[in-house]
């Protein structure tokens, strides 16, 4: 069996009264990509703390490459690059300024510094940017440049704690154009995200944690495997469907349940699987209806997630 790059077990952690981590247990292999979800107050972000040594638990331990992590000065960390939810950069210092900073805290210098900083600058689409300061910089480019100096000094692990809060959409996708780079070179990246499209796009491993524990630990076909079936197509028509018509097609092979709305001008209907889909619109026009706009629907993590960790509101 290959030794995982990352080993967490058992981790604990209490905060006053309150048990925040509860016996966390999780691996990660070299190469893979692992989404660590949960709701607020879940602890993710303390987990990722004694993750990176910033915290000690109260029991359990964590190994990078087989070696402890701990607290203070310690060699583990070095293998870590870890991208936090707030910004941590001089916004009076250039680009290039601010990650020879963070290169010199890794010891770092001379013209393996400048090659460093040259290519996670190219990565992050920044390179032309260099020599601008952060504060004339938008939220996305700030996270961009926020990831570049978490590489720098090319850690085994990298882990993005909420990486995408606050920024539009392109600098979303400009983020995560680097992170499929990255992880197309083979690098072992932990995700932890509350946009469950993200960590679907990006996670070959899905940890979800609630109330402290751990609630779900596999990849996405098997968490997926969790709920139902849910496959769903909703049709606009251009004429009302008649009612003879309607219990002609809840009949159909693969048909669950025919649901007309909108004054018979909008048809919902589950099915038994997505592929029913394709002959259902068939019938539809061979029966001249019609259609203005369609849109089918299938089991996502959203789906999993919610219903694995409720709908309530959380602080």
């Amino acid at each position: 069996m290959t030794t995982p790059l990352l080993d967490v077990r058992n981790l604990s952690k209490t905060f006053g009264a309150r048990k925040v981590v509860d016996d966390i247990s999780f691996s990660i292999a070299r190469g893979q990509t692992l989404g660590l979800l949960g709701p607020n107050g879940a602890g993710k972000s303390t987990t990722v703390s004694m993750i990176c040594g910033l915290l000690q638990p109260e029991q359990g331990s964590v190994q990078l490459d087989g070696l402890p992590m701990g607290l203070g000065k310690n060699a583990v960390k070095f293998k870590i690059g870890l991208v936090p939810q707030d910004l941590a950069l001089y916004d009076d210092l250039p680009a290039r300024e601010n990650l020879k900073l963070f290169g010199a805290l890794y010891g770092m210098s001379g013209s393996k510094l400048q090659q460093r900083c040259d290519a996670v600058l190219e990565l992050v689409n920044l390179a032309d940017r260099a020599a601008d300061k952060p504060s004339t910089f938008s939220g996305g480019m700030k996270r961009r440049l926020n990831i570049a100096a978490a590489l720098l000094h090319d850690p085994e692990l990298l882990i993005l704690d909420e990486p995408t809060v606050g920024v539009d959409p392109q600098s979303r996708n400009a983020i995560f154009d680097s992170l499929e780079v990255l992880k197309s070179q083979g690098r072992t990246l932990i995700y932890t995200s509350h946009y469950m499209e993200e960590v679907e796009r990006l996670a070959d491993h899905i940890v979800i944690i609630d109330h402290g524990k751990v609630i779900a630990n596999e990849t996405p076909a098997d968490l997926y495997r969790r709920l139902p079936a849910k496959a769903a197509l909703s049709v606009d028509l251009v004429r009302e469907m008649s009612e003879a018509d309607v219990a002609a097609l809840s009949v159909l092979d693969g048909v669950n349940s025919v649901l007309l709305a909108d004054q018979g001008k909008r048809l919902d209907v589950t099915l038994v699987e997505h592929d029913v889909a394709l002959g259902l619109l068939d019938w539809l026009a061979r029966h001249a209806y019609k259609t203005t706009h369609f849109a089918t629907a299938k089991t996502n993590l959203e789906d999993v997630f919610l219903t694995l960790t409720g709908r309530s509101l959380r602080d």
